[in-house]
């Protein structure tokens, strides 16, 4: 039972993924994508790689924060590989990357794997707070589009009794659970805790400023990222921030989806993009050149990463 359930966890994102390209390359002309690839300006494109390798290397570095206050002081070019080489790995069986880092950080720094694993699990807790705080902007930026848009496809007073039904559902569900002791409660119980007691510990390091500091230029970068690659087509130089954050927020919710955002990236692009009136085919372009070139960067890397550790450190392999 255990083997079959790891199984379908690599099998299903894999299987949507490959559906997801079909259904995506069957909105658009493979040749019109070409043309899309061909036309674009490479100059915004490799602009958006390079705000992708500054955010990537500050997560290599904002690291060595965690790890220091527990007695070690891996090296940096260590740490940066280990980050390519988890995303690279992500590409093939979803959320091993993880392991894999905490891995290699074991193998050539030392540090016992479930501290290493730890480490990398508060920084996650960091991540999804920053993403959080980013739908929060995108919210409270676009509250009135959202509300409109909502109004649009639904009764007004429908909205109104549904959020009321939601409250009241999500604060019987918080009683509940806080009252509970069943398996899945203890579970949920576990997370928050998890949550709250890493997201906590950030504010008991020696550096935690400079560590908040990066994780802020780390999810900047990103959405700068994602932003100025838009500039590569000119369909969509008059894109809204709104449409921007939007979808940024479905593009990394649909990296979790499949692997690696095969096929649900570009798909979660058009989605975002159309609520604001952009038309599918640039949308989906931006949506696969986005998605081809970060991958190209991570593959390239990501390989390479995985070639040199061992070269690098040698003397250490050698002992």
């Amino acid at each position: 039972m255990g083997k079959s359930k790891s199984i379908l966890k690599v099998v299903l994102p894999l299987l949507l993924g490959i559906g997801l390209v079909w259904y995506s390359l069957s909105k658009i002309s493979v040749s019109l994508l070409v043309q899309y690839f061909t036309d674009a300006n490479y100059s915004w494109i490799i602009l958006g790689v390079i705000l992708g390798l500054l955010s990537h290397a500050s997560r290599a570095y904002r690291w060595l924060f965690m790890a220091e206050p527990l007695g070690f002081k891996p090296k940096f070019l260590n740490s940066f590989m280990a980050v390519y080489s988890a995303y690279l790995i992500n590409f093939t069986i979803p959320r091993a990357g993880e392991i894999a880092r905490a891995s290699i950080i074991t193998n050539y720094e030392d540090i016992p794997f479930d501290i290493g694993f730890g480490t990398i699990v508060a920084e996650r807790i960091a991540d999804t707070i920053m993403l959080l705080l980013i739908i929060a902007i995108a919210f409270f930026l676009e509250f009135e589009f959202i509300y409109d848009f909502f109004s649009s496809k639904f009764n007004p007073s429908a909205l109104i009794l549904g959020g009321i039904v939601f409250f009241a559902g999500a604060l019987g569900l918080f009683l509940f659970i806080r009252k509970s002791s069943s398996k899945f409660a203890l579970k949920v119980k576990s997370f928050l805790s998890g949550l709250i007691e890493g997201a906590l510990s950030i504010f008991k390091m020696k550096k935690k400023w400079a560590f908040i500091g990066h994780t802020i230029f780390i999810w900047l970068m990103y959405v700068l990222m994602f932003y100025v690659t838009t500039f590569a087509l000119p369909e969509l130089e008059n894109i809204s921030i709104a449409a921007i954050l939007i979808g940024f927020i479905l593009a990394s919710f649909s990296i979790a989806a499949t692997n690696g955002g095969i096929g649900s990236f570009p798909e979660a692009v058009v989605i975002a993009f159309s609520l604001f009136g952009m038309a599918e085919d640039p949308s989906r372009a931006f949506g696969w050149i986005m998605w081809s070139t970060q991958t190209l960067v991570i593959i390239v890397l990501g390989g390479l990463s995985l070639l040199y550790l061992p070269i690098y450190n040698r003397k250490k392999t050698s002992v």
